[in-house]
């Protein structure tokens, strides 16, 4: 089952961000590049989840590039008022913009896919997928979902006892062509992840921040290796 786990035990949260020194871009790229092949696991599916009233858009862009650099395939955003979906667009603009600043030289390699943007020529062939999801595409999403395959049984294309994991996965548009969630960074004072996909998180490894405001790669690294040290016992 999805375990909620406290930063002040697996590692210490930083407050302030470190000031860049002059070509260190470069050397953090290599740090990241290596910091991802050297942990003994690493997420497919990150999500991040913000509980906190006042989302920031820099910080979050510098979590989703960071993701990238490390080589997770698959992140999803989420916060509990929707801030960052109905923003979409000023998200979107600040990650380009730090993929630029923090990755330099190698941003072709690390392009991203706005699995939400509306103009398909805005959709570009890449290496890592981002959602960004709100309260919407969880409970909503279900109670959506149900209604369709209840349709398809009035129209005689299904059978109730049609219906199992793999079907409702199907039917469950916020997460299409999305895996599980491997592990759930959770940022904020609330202990709980407030509507985040909670059909997706039955076996997913929560870990909870103080908050995502001025994180450093420090923190999200630590956040990885503890992941990765983790022995999931799924459920046994």
């Amino acid at each position: 089952c999805a375990l909620l786990a406290p930063a002040a035990g697996a590692f210490a949260f930083r407050k302030a961000r470190r000031r860049r020194r002059p070509g260190g871009a470069a050397q953090s790229r290599q740090r990241w590049r290596s910091d991802g092949r050297a942990l003994q696991k690493l997420p497919v599916h990150m999500g991040l989840v913000v509980t906190e009233e006042e989302p920031s858009y820099a910080d979050m862009a510098s979590l989703v590039v960071w993701c990238m650099a490390v080589g997770i395939s698959y992140v999803s955003v989420y916060d509990h008022n929707g801030i960052f979906k109905r923003n979409n667009s000023r998200l979107m603009d600040e990650i380009l913009k730090q993929q630029q600043e923090l990755l330099g030289i190698d941003c072709s390699k690390y392009n991203v896919e706005f699995a939400n943007q509306d103009k398909a020529d805005q959709v570009l062939n890449c290496q890592s997928t981002l959602k960004v999801l709100s309260p919407e595409d969880g409970k909503a999403d279900i109670v959506k979902a149900a209604q369709n395959f209840c349709q398809l049984v009035a129209q005689q294309q299904r059978t109730y006892t049609d219906l199992d994991v793999n079907v409702l996965d199907n039917l469950l548009s916020s997460t299409d062509g999305f895996p599980d969630p491997d592990l759930v960074l959770k940022f904020g004072p609330v202990d709980s992840t407030l509507g985040f996909l909670p059909w997706h998180i039955r076996l997913t490894e929560i870990i909870s921040l103080p908050s995502h405001l001025n994180i450093s790669y420090e923190d999200f690294f630590s956040a990885l290796h503890h992941y990765a040290a983790c022995e999931q016992r799924w459920g046994k």
